[in-house]
């Protein structure tokens, strides 16, 4: 490793970063910090500034029309008759027609006590807003029969090699614009801890007519080395200024939410799932436009992954939110459409869930690929990261599998500014991966305290200031300079339940 030490004065954007810190106490934490490096500013890096939107907090659409529960359950399931055809399709879905182009909303609402709706796969087109009061929860069918998608050969509740035989839960219609997916609450604030709507995938209940759940189906995909046919929650496919707020997205069968379009607002929602639930992203956005904020995310995987596969992922800003047992807030494995001004800030990561799970795939912040997915990652800034529990607080790694091909990960640019570890597990270990000497990683480690310091490295340039974490290995080149010393000061609240 060559090293060199070079104090760096010229104008610095995340300079501006270290005005914002997680304002949460954890005295201990600031005393246990190693002292700060006298202030200065480090090299010039292209700092990332997210969303291009100016984003508010959601507002709830006017009522178009009201649906009234005429269902309750004890225990999430319902009579065979009625898991076999679910009775709510038709009239939600003739609902979400009549109401499409208004900009109101079709709400469903309790009615004394049926709380319940059961549902079949639905559709949600333009300026029309899906509303779930809170205490009423949106069961989504347990019959793989009612996801089978046309002229497949996959049968959907089976595992096969191309794992596409189910249509999602909720789909968000192509080319549609201003649509929604809501819930009330009866907490207060960002945050609320009070009761929201659901909707429930059942993914750990039985599928109907068989003993296996989704989620067996996904873990036994797993090991046979196929794929799952299992439906998502909720898909969007080039939609545009859609807004998924104060709701609660439950044991979805697979993915919770993936988004593809322009312009996605995902704001103080709940995510649970088990860290055992396998496939369970929370939210997995490509496109552009897209702010992620307040929200509570638990799931058996990635709790965010940006994907940039059939298209890139540009301007997206995530922040001041929670995940519990998650795969960390991820970066790929898709990155061949390019990804580039991702604005990470203000999280929390812990790697237990709250049923006291612990993560499958331990990790805080990720950028991953290989050579048959790879392209070319910059302009990330994570500002503010707080992890506990953790194994694998840092990862970095275009070898994300040893598949070969010609598509090579690149990532550069990319600004680690306020990272804090506590409470990591035995043989925590970060990662700092390029793919060769001509691609290598460009990394800015600031104001990083981990408090195990393990890490592998190869192939990447990394500039360090007032980080005890300083990587070394084969082609591994660290620029020492000067900065302004703040590390954020780090509380973990405790998922939300009802």
């Amino acid at each position: 490793m060559r090293r060199s030490y070079l104090r760096r004065t010229s104008a610095l954007a995340v300079a501006g970063l270290l005005t914002a810190t997680i304002a949460y106490a954890e005295p201990s934490l600031a005393a246990d910090a190693p002292p700060a490096a006298p202030s200065a500013e480090p090299a010039a890096v292209p700092i990332a500034t997210g969303d291009t939107r100016t984003v508010t907090r959601p507002e709830l659409p006017p009522i178009c029309t009201t649906l009234r529960a005429q269902l309750s359950t004890s225990n999430r399931t319902f009579s065979d008759s009625l898991e076999a055809a679910p009775p709510d399709t038709a009239r939600i879905q003739a609902a979400l027609k009549s109401c499409a182009g208004t900009g109101g909303a079709v709400e469903l609402a309790s009615d004394g006590g049926n709380r319940a709706f059961l549902s079949g796969p639905l559709t949600i087109g333009s300026s029309v807003v899906l509303l779930i009061r809170h205490g009423v929860t949106l069961y989504a069918s347990r019959n793989p029969a009612n996801y089978q998608v046309a002229n497949k050969t996959s049968q959907c509740g089976t595992i096969t090699q191309a794992g596409d035989g189910c249509s999602p839960f909720i789909t968000i219609a192509s080319k549609s614009a201003h649509g929604g997916i809501m819930g009330t609450g009866t907490g207060s604030g960002a945050n609320a801890r009070g009761q929201m709507g659901v909707i429930d995938g059942r993914g750990d209940l039985p599928m109907y007519g068989s003993t296996q759940t989704w989620w067996e189906i996904a873990r036994q995909a797993e090991a046979d080395g196929g794929k799952q046919n299992n439906p998502r929650l909720i898909q969007a496919n080039n939609a545009t200024d859609f807004t998924v707020y104060n709701i609660e997205l439950a044991n979805a069968a697979q993915f919770h939410l993936r988004y593809t379009g322009d312009g996605l607002t995902v704001w103080g929602i709940r995510i649970n799932a088990p860290a055992n639930a396998r496939n369970t992203d929370g939210v997995d956005p490509s496109g552009t436009n897209v702010t992620i904020r307040d929200s509570w995310i638990q799931s058996g995987d990635d709790g965010i992954a940006i994907k940039a596969g059939s298209s890139s992922a540009t301007n997206m800003t995530i922040e001041n939110n929670h995940f519990y047992g998650t795969h960390g807030i991820s970066m790929g494995s898709e990155t061949n459409g390019g990804i580039s001004n991702i604005l990470v800030r203000n999280n929390t990561i812990s790697g237990t869930d709250s049923f006291g799970n612990e993560s499958t795939f331990n990790n805080g912040i990720r950028i991953k690929s290989d050579p048959t997915r790879g392209g070319l990652v910059q302009r990330v800034t994570y500002e503010n990261t707080c992890m506990t529990g953790v194994q694998y607080p840092l990862v970095f790694t275009p070898f994300y599998a040893t598949n070969k091909g010609t598509l090579i990960p690149q990532f550069t640019d990319i600004v680690v500014n306020g990272a804090v570890a506590v409470d990591s597990p035995a043989k925590a270990e970060s990662s700092f991966y390029g793919f060769d000497a001509d691609r290598p990683l460009g990394l800015t480690l600031n104001n990083v305290y981990l408090d195990d310091t393990h890490s592998t490295a190869q192939d990447a340039n990394i500039t360090v200031f007032n980080s005890n974490v300083v990587p070394s290995g084969p082609g591994v080149t660290v620029t020492d300079v000067d900065g302004s010393a703040q590390r954020p000061v780090c509380h973990f609240p405790d998922f939300p339940q009802h």
